[in-house]
């Protein structure tokens, strides 16, 4: 029974997991908003190339 309490007491696992979601997190922002700006970049590049040829 001791064993099953300090099981339940023990929140060393749970800052892991926060970490690991917060950079989750962090990571997902930053897929979509460097997608986002990569689209605009291609069609600035784009207006550039056209407007040099």
């Amino acid at each position: 029974m001791r064993h099953l309490k300090s099981f339940f007491n023990d929140d060393a696992g749970a800052t892991a997991i926060e970490y690991a979601l917060i950079a989750s997190l962090i990571a997902i922002a930053l897929v979509t908003i460097l997608g986002s700006l990569g689209t605009q970049l291609s069609g600035v590049f784009n207006e550039v190339s056209s407007a040099l040829k």
